[in-house]
């Protein structure tokens, strides 16, 4: 695109600006702390572009060794790499202050190196921490039939900090409703329930209240009253800054325990603000499946710690138990980079799993997404909000772009033309009864999260907007300015939701969105069904393609045990 050109490259930078490597951004912020400087090695220059180009595509550093072959474009003029970090060695990007660092073969801006370091220090603080005691009965909580639990639940007394992992369907859930329980026998804790978007919030009150009332009434009253919330929230956003909040190492958060779920969505600053806003004698839970999507943001947390901390410190749980066969199957073959296991699954097809084999999905898509948005459209005009929503929840189609003939905005427009088509009633406006609706932004003032669903109803003859997040809310459509229709989303979006069935629509095999992480997540986002929308060679580009983020984070705390 032409606004990412940067027009004013020139030498080393050009090269890569006219190889389509670096975008203005990546460029720019190299010119100016080069300038700043008075640096005049375009190496330097080089090197600051490609960090800052790392950060922009999710690592928190970039390996000089290997980025050549990372990047894949042949014929252009790297630097020797021995020579190239003598250059940014003798920099003054590199001296006191710091503008750049260093790490062996690693270059890090300076602001995410002592994110990093800080990341790994206060990990380890807390992991090896021995909090108060807790003299639980344990298997009156875990008996037979939760021994992988129970084991989890051993790991979690024993450490300030708990890095509970597991896929869907593992009992994730279960083991923290429980193990709240144990924490809370005899006592009032103070206890947080938070995940980075609204919507993840929202299931993840949902679903801790659901196994809470499976307990008894002893346990079910020491638990009353949680309520889960966002991160940004839990942390206390500040007006000045969307860098830093209110809570701090110098203003600890109130809370004995805290549970994090959906980990594998923070970013490594995220993350810092949190670590460091715990204190010193609460425990923090983290939970969530590394094998899905990374954060939008910089930084692989949570599987940077699967990686770094020793097993025994991990909580581990392996075997699902919400799936039927044929999508757990589906899904540990994607995990597992087995493309010719996952293909072996779709063909198999059955009652869970369909897979449809085309590059041309249109009328099979019709046939799926225009019975849905018609009882979508049905239950709004009766203002029926509550069967809006749970009609929502039975159908998601997922798909990896934004932009382009398979992306999300492509979809949304079809999906309307259809819907003109059925009813005969042409779509004038972005607001109609029915329109499925996703907020892209926080609005602490109207308590809407990112991530948030809703659905626009007819009230009284006017148009309203209904969203289920952390409850649900009622308003007029002019008051929301920062939302998108939903008739399809993207799987980035997705993660941290569920439905009843979903549709993974995937590209054409060269798009550089086929990725495992990204596949696995769309599919572990079903309950009961997978459909599968793609042609055999985008499956396997989807399976075998994995994601690189480039971290010293499971370094550091290797290093530290």
């Amino acid at each position: 695109m032409e606004w990412r050109q940067a027009h004013g490259a020139v030498g080393l930078l050009r090269a890569f600006v006219d190889a389509e490597v670096l975008e203005s951004s990546d460029v720019h912020v190299a010119q100016r702390l080069t300038a700043l400087a008075k640096e005049s090695d375009e190496r330097v220059a080089l090197a600051v572009a490609v960090a800052v180009r790392a950060l922009r595509n999710g690592s928190v550093c970039v390996d000089l060794r290997s980025v050549e072959a990372q990047v894949g474009f042949d014929g252009l003029p790297w630097p020797d790499v021995d020579a190239w970090l003598a250059a940014i060695g003798a920099s003054a990007l590199a001296g006191t202050p710091s503008a750049l660092r260093v790490d062996g073969d690693l270059l890090y801006l300076d602001r995410y190196w002592l994110e990093e370091q800080q990341v790994a220090d206060d990990v380890h603080t807390m992991i090896t921490a021995k909090p108060q005691k807790v003299s639980p009965d344990i298997d009156r909580l875990f008996p037979a039939g939760f021994e992988e639990q129970r084991a989890a639940a051993k790991v979690a007394l024993a450490q300030g900090l708990t890095v509970l992992t597991g896929g869907p369907g593992t009992g994730k859930t279960t083991t923290v409703a429980r193990l709240l329980a144990l924490l809370a026998a005899g006592t009032r804790l103070r206890i947080a329930l938070a995940a980075p978007t609204g919507k993840a919030a929202a299931r993840l009150q949902e679903a801790v209240a659901l196994e809470v009332g499976k307990l008894d009434a002893a346990d079910r009253e020491a638990l009353s009253g949680m309520h889960a919330t966002t991160l940004h929230r839990l942390l206390g956003s500040r007006p000045d800054t969307s860098a830093r909040f209110r809570h701090n190492r110098g203003n600890r958060l109130p809370h004995d325990v805290i549970v994090v779920d959906e980990t594998s969505m923070v970013s490594l600053t995220m993350m810092a603000r949190l670590l460091e806003a715990v204190r010193p004698d609460a425990r923090l839970i983290l939970v969530g499946d590394p094998d899905q999507l990374a954060s939008v943001e910089a930084g692989a947390v949570l599987a940077d710690l699967v990686d770094g901390l020793d097993t025994s410190k991990l909580a581990a749980l392996k075997t699902p138990h919400r799936f039927g066969e044929s999508i757990g199957a589906l899904a540990s073959a994607i995990r597992a980079g087995a493309a010719d296991a996952a293909i072996e699954v779709l063909r198999a097809g059955g009652e869970h799993i369909e897979w449809v084999d085309t590059d041309q999905p249109a009328e099979h898509l019709r046939k799926v997404v225009v019975p849905q948005a018609l009882r979508l459209r049905e239950a709004a005009i009766l203002g029926n909000a509550d069967v809006a929503l749970q009609t929502l929840d039975e159908h998601r189609l997922l798909c990896a772009h934004r932009r382009g003939p398979y992306g999300v905005r492509f979809w949304n427009r079809q999906v309307e033309r259809w819907l003109a088509e059925e009813t005969g009633e042409a779509i004038w406006s972005d607001w109609y009864a029915g329109r499925p609706v996703l907020v892209t932004a926080n609005d602490y003032g109207l308590k809407l999260y990112n991530g948030d669903t809703g659905v626009t109803v007819v009230r009284d003859g006017v148009l309203r907007a209904v969203i289920a997040g952390t409850e649900q809310l009622e308003f007029a459509t002019g008051r929301l300015s920062d939302v998108d229709t939903m008739h399809a989303m993207t799987i980035h979006k997705s993660q941290g939701s569920q439905a009843d069935e979903v549709t993974v629509l995937l590209p054409q095999q060269d798009s550089r969105l086929l990725l495992r992480e990204l596949f696995y997540t769309a599919v572990t986002r079903a309950k009961t069904r997978v459909r599968v929308v793609g042609s055999e060679a985008a499956l396997r580009a989807a399976v075998e393609r994995r994601a690189v983020r480039a971290s010293g984070l499971g370094r550091r705390l290797q290093a530290a045990d």
